[in-house]
């Protein structure tokens, strides 16, 4: 007779899959590595920052002591970057650490979640975990519907997760839109502003999302060093919120949830405004030669304000696997997003120029 581990809730969730690797595409379709472009990720097309580099070296010498649980240092660094107190910061093993603790620390089992649809597969992975209801708002033109949104708000809801911009639609809702939704939210139910891709944000378009924490109390934004910052394989994130919200994740944070390493490296590129600068103008250059592509090809894309345009690719629901893999034949790694409900499209980083014109090479000959 056999035995049932854990809760139905927690064998009823399909693991994340993330981007596929380089190496493993190698083997795969025995590829050369060197040859293989990924575009599937979302992540710096630059890598690391020269200066994150050098910090790390230098921490290498005291790698045998454990990191600094609390990260002084790098809270330091945050405090005066955006000018917040040190108690208002929880430090994360990537920003996907602040979600989950967020959600372990304000939902029960039996209580409700909400998030967009098409919005971080990581939302309804969260919520699953801790047993909780998830109540998904059907998108409008593949981003948040706010409205919506505060109109399927129920005494159970606790928590409730908005990404500025969209994983992986990349759409952008305007600030003045965004703080008139959290004015009528109930003060029981926590928002989780979800800001991975803000960096990418034209100077136009950037809002003061920390000075919302300061008069929201049930605001906690999160960020991530692993897009702009080039720090995806350190695993960094943090979450800035007033302390009635941080003293809740601190008590479950994992006590040294934040390496040595990945401290001084992220402390490196929070100053390191060159390499942002450079980051942010290769991206809009990539975006539009890629977009410009898009449009010679006479095919659909969402308009992106991240590091990634989302593309239809055909009109079955067989088109985005079946391009996606004749792609992978090619050693171009892109992001198939049929698990969230879009067969037909495909999610591309946008990468170095020779990245995006491969690429473009390669969907052109496929699409001929």
């Amino acid at each position: 007779m056999s035995i049932q581990l854990g809760p139905d809730y927690v064998r009823a969730i399909a693991p994340y899959q993330g981007g596929k690797p380089i190496a493993e595409v190698a083997r795969e379709f025995g590829l050369d590595e060197a040859k293989i472009i990924k575009l599937a990720s979302n992540e710096n097309p630059l890598g690391m920052p020269e200066s994150a580099k050098l910090a790390m070296q230098a921490a290498i010498a005291d790698i045998g002591r454990y990191p600094d649980a609390n990260g002084f240092e790098l809270k330091a660094a945050i405090t005066a970057k955006y000018n917040v107190p040190a108690e208002w910061i929880t430090l994360g093993n990537g920003s996907n650490d602040i979600l989950e603790l967020a959600t372990h620390a304000f939902v029960q089992p039996g209580q409700a979640a909400m998030y967009a649809e098409y919005s971080f597969l990581v939302y309804a992975l969260a919520t699953q975990a801790v047993g909780a209801r998830a109540i998904v708002v059907p998108a409008k033109d593949f981003g948040h519907d706010l409205a919506a949104m505060a109109a399927a708000i129920t005494a159970d809801t606790r928590l409730i997760f908005i990404a500025n911009p969209n994983n992986p639609t990349g759409t952008f809702i305007p600030a003045a839109e965004l703080e008139a939704f959290l004015q009528v939210l109930p003060a029981h139910v926590v928002v989780v502003l979800d800001e991975a891709y803000n960096e990418y944000l034209p100077p136009e378009l950037q809002y003061e999302s920390i000075a919302w924490v300061r008069r929201y109390p049930n605001l906690l934004v999160s960020r991530t060093m692993s897009k702009a910052y080039g720090l995806a394989g350190l695993r960094i994130g943090f979450g800035i919120a007033q302390p009635t919200i941080t003293d809740l994740l601190n008590r479950i944070r994992q006590p040294f949830n934040v390496n040595s390493l990945a401290q001084a490296a992220a402390i490196a590129a929070l100053n390191d405004k060159p390499f942002l600068q450079r980051s942010a103008e290769i991206n809009s250059a990539g975006y539009a030669q890629l977009t410009e592509a898009f449009d010679a090809l006479k095919l659909a894309y969402v308009p992106s304000f991240g590091n990634f345009v989302m593309v239809k690719v055909g009109e079955d629901a067989a088109a985005g696997a079946r391009v996606n893999v004749a792609l992978l034949k090619q050693g171009i790694i892109v992001r198939p997003v049929g698990n969230y409900g879009l067969p037909e499209w495909l999610r591309i980083t946008i990468g170095l120029p020779h990245e995006n014109a491969a690429f473009i090479a390669a969907l052109k000959s496929l699409l001929a």
